[in-house]
Formats: structure tokens, C-alpha cells, sequence
């Protein structure tokens, strides 16, 4: 009876390792079909997911229920698993490198767990090559078996996006690849247990980790491109957003839009492509130009806003203004990498006061990596800048801003939610 068969009958265990954004939802897919280990190093968020509680605040309590899961943060735990799913961040470092101390950290954990006949499966973003040439090194290292030999190791790329409750994990075409032919089989098995469209088998792991890179590095170019297309036409005075539409009305126009580009993915992963690159001998141009103007807009938010006060004639040192939305998107409380703090921080360096809402954010996470926290809202704000477009903002109207705005205030609409909507005010979108 091979693994597969084993996992289905519940006489092998699926252990997932690192339960935030990705891997709670897998670890909870998989349980409501079989018998699963939900590894987290963090005791805390364990003790929270034992009580039906997401501390990434995606899921609800009834997402818990009918689920055949342990959860735990001991490693002793581990070694009745036999198909180790490693879901961890791959974040970078202040240097915008690749920081693969988590992964190697849950590799080994996973290598000290490791068995004969058993499988690994690695879902963080990584550039191509990290698995096998970061990775596995330490799995065998850890567990004393060699790698094919004695376990096999496959890559199949997290496709989750934070927020999003219609592509969820189960409704999304699965990219698997395996070490050799029986992994590629037995891999694309076990992920068919839970998602409905089924599986795509990559060639080998490499080319499975280069296909998620260049999801995010594909969405990151085309953005830096609107977002310089709307800092060309702002000086020509034309709504980007108008441009947009029209443009769009060609049925093979790519519909994306300016905006700020923050998160664990988008600005991101397209650094551990760059990194990979250099490493060869290869500077990738296209790619670092979109990074460059990506990481510049909230900066260019900010310095646009200021603008905005002096030429109404306000001394910008004594002003004061009202910042929405504090997440790295919308309708979600993840505040990784989020661009609003680039806005903030470049406010405070005119001297303005700012005052930070946002109805989803933890206020002491935000202090915490930030150094700023929420307030509550006030009025007489010399600008106001809806920097994320939660849905409780998108019906805010005219009157609203007009009560919390002082004379002469200015309204920043990063994302063009109010174009067309508001007519007495002193207006600016990207």
C-alpha cells in the first residue's frame, strides 16, 4: 500500500508546518478528509487554534469544526507524521534579500522528524533551486537518510490570497512537482484529496518554483507600470483612472491599475528572482525598475499630498492629516510590508501630524513593527488619504469628508475609489 492509500485510510498523518495566512487553511482543508498535524513554533497561536481560533483573523470558528487535526508546537509530535507540508514565510531583510531563516528553521524541524518513506513538500516562495539546494541538505543532515533514497521531497506552490473568499485553497488548479516520477504521482495525489480542479505536474521542482515567482513578478512589473504611466499623466493633468477605462475598452487590454504594492507576495518574491540573477551574474533590469518604482509610491503619496497643503496656502509644519487604512490590502488585518507606513513616515519628515484609522489593523501590531499605532478619528484634518480601499470606506460620501476635513482640506484617493463622486472638494487619486 503506497502513501496515498495510507493517508486515506487514516494509517499515515499529513503534518503542515507554520499555520499563518497559508498554512492554517491547508492544515484544515486536509482534516475535514484526513488525519492531520497542525505544527506551529509559536505556543500562543497553538493554544489560540485549539479554541476554533485563527489568529490570522481569515477564518471563523465553524471553519474548525468536523476536522480530524492536532494542533501542536512540539517537534516530539511530529514523528507520527509521513507528509510534511512546510508553509512558512520567506520574507527579506532590510537589505531587500532573501531571508530563508524561517524555511531552513521548519527544515529542521521537519529533518528531525523525518522517517524512511516519507514525503516533504515545501509551499514557501523560493526562488528556483532553493529547495534542493537549501533546503533538502538540511533535511539529510538532520535525519541521517538520503534524499530520494530514503524520503522524497516535492514543491507545490501556495496559491492563497489573503482575503480572497472565492479562490480559496480548494478551488484553485494546484501546481505540483516531485523528486523523481513516483513522488510526482504520489504529490499530485494527496493534493487532489482536496482540490477540485485538480493538480498541474511540473517537470521538476525547479520549474514548479520559478512558475510561482514569476506569478508575483509578472503582477509586480505591470503595476510599477501604471503607477508610472500615473505619475506621467498627473503632470499632464489627465485622470489616470479615465485613461484606464478607455484603454480598456480593447478586449486584449491588461486591466490592472496603480496602486501600492505591499504584502508577503507581490513585493516581495520578485527580490528572491533578483537575488537568484545577481548570483548568476545577471542583473535583471525590467524587474529591479518595477521594484524601484513600486517601493517609491507611497513616498510619492505622501510628498503629492503635502503639495496639496502648501499650494492651499496651509504651513505644512502645522498641519494635520487623517491616514485610512493601515493593512497591506483591503478587508484583511495583515499588516506585512504594507507601503501606508511609507506614507506616514514620509508625512512626519515635513512635520506633519498624522493620525492613523483603520478598522481591520491591530494597533499594537502596528506600533510594534512600525512605530506608530491607530488613533481615533478626529476632525480638522488639513488632508485626509484613503490609503486602503476597505469596504467600510467606499461608501463614504462628500458630506463625510467635508466633516472631518478643515477649509480648504485636501482628499487623497489612492486607488480612484470616489472619481466621478465628489465635486466640492480638492481631489487628487493616483
Amino acid at each position: 500500500m503506497n502513501l496515498y492509500d495510507r493517508i486515506l485510510k487514516k494509517d499515515a498523518t499529513i503534518a503542515v508546518i507554520g499555520l499563518g495566512y497559508v498554512g492554517l487553511p491547508i492544515a484544515l482543508a486536509f482534516a475535514r478528509k484526513v488525519k492531520v498535524i497542525g505544527f506551529d513554533i509559536n505556543e500562543k497561536r497553538v493554544g489560540m487554534m485549539k479554541k476554533g481560533i485563527d489568529p490570522s483573523q481569515e477564518l471563523v470558528k465553524d471553519d474548525f469544526k468536523n476536522c480530524d487535526i492536532t494542533f501542536t508546537h512540539k517537534i516530539e509530535d511530529l514523528k507520527k507524521a509521513n507528509f510534511f507540508i512546510v508553509a512558512v514565510p520567506t520574507p527579506i531583510d532590510e537589505h531587500n534579500l532573501p531571508d530563508l531563516k524561517p524555511l531552513i528553521g521548519a527544515s529542521n524541524t521537519v529533518g528531525q522528524a523525518l522517517k524512511k518513506g516519507d514525503y516533504v513538500v515545501y509551499e514557501s516562495t523560493v526562488y528556483p533551486g532553493c529547495t534542493e539546494e537549501d533546503c533538502i541538505p538540511v533535511l539529510e543532515q538532520l535525519s541521517k537518510l538520503k534524499y530520494v533514497k530514503d524520503f522524497k521531497v516535492g514543491y507545490s506552490p501556495e496559491r492563497i490570497n489573503p482575503g480572497d473568499k472565492e479562490h480559496t485553497i480548494t478551488k484553485i488548479l494546484k501546481i505540483v512537482s516531485g523528486c523523481d516520477k513516483e513522488s510526482l504521482d504520489i504529490i499530485s495525489k494527496v493534493y487532489e484529496i482536496i482540490v477540485e480542479p485538480g493538480t498541474h505536474k511540473a517537470s521538476s521542482i525547479a520549474v514548479a518554483e520559478a512558475a510561482k515567482i514569476i506569478e508575483n513578478t509578472q503582477r509586480d512589473v505591470n503595476i510599477a507600470l501604471m503607477n508610472e504611466l500615473s505619475i506621467i499623466f498627473n503632470k499632464m493633468n489627465i485622470n489616470t483612472y479615465e485613461v484606464l477605462e478607455a484603454a480598456g475598452t480593447k478586449w486584449n487590454f491588461l486591466k490592472f491599475s496603480p496602486g501600492l504594492v505591499g504584502g508577503h507576495c507581490i513585493g516581495v518574491d520578485p527580490y528572491y528572482l533578483t537575488y537568484k540573477a545577481e548570483s548568476l551574474g545577471y542583473h535583471a533590469r525590467v524587474i529591479n525598475s518595477g521594484r524601484y518604482v513600486n517601493d517609491s509610491m507611497g513616498f510619492y503619496v505622501a510628498k503629492t499630498c503635502v503639495k496639496k497643503i502648501i499650494a492651499a496656502g496651509k504651513n505644512i509644519s502645522k498641519s494635520k492629516v487623517l491616514v485610512m487604512g493601515a493593512t497591506f490590502k483591503e478587508d484583511v488585518s495583515d499588516i506585512r510590508n504594507s507601503k501606508v507606513a511609507d506614507i506616514v513616515k514620509e508625512l512626519k519628515s515635513f512635520g506633519v501630524k498624522v493620525e492613523i484609522v483603520d478598522p481591520h489593523a491591530d494597533s499594537d501590531e502596528l506600533k510594534h513593527e512600525y512605530g506608530f499605532g491607530l488613533n481615533k478619528m478626529g476632525k480638522g484634518y488639513d488632508g485626509v488619504i484613503v490609503a486602503v480601499n476597505h469596504k467600510e470606506y467606499k461608501q463614504l460620501d462628500e458630506k463625510f469628508f467635508n466633516s472631518v476635513l478643515s477649509k480648504k482640506g485636501v482628499l487623497v484617493d489612492v486607488k480612484g475609489m470616489y472619481k466621478k463622486k465628489l465635486k466640492g472638494l480638492t481631489y487628487w487619486s493616483l
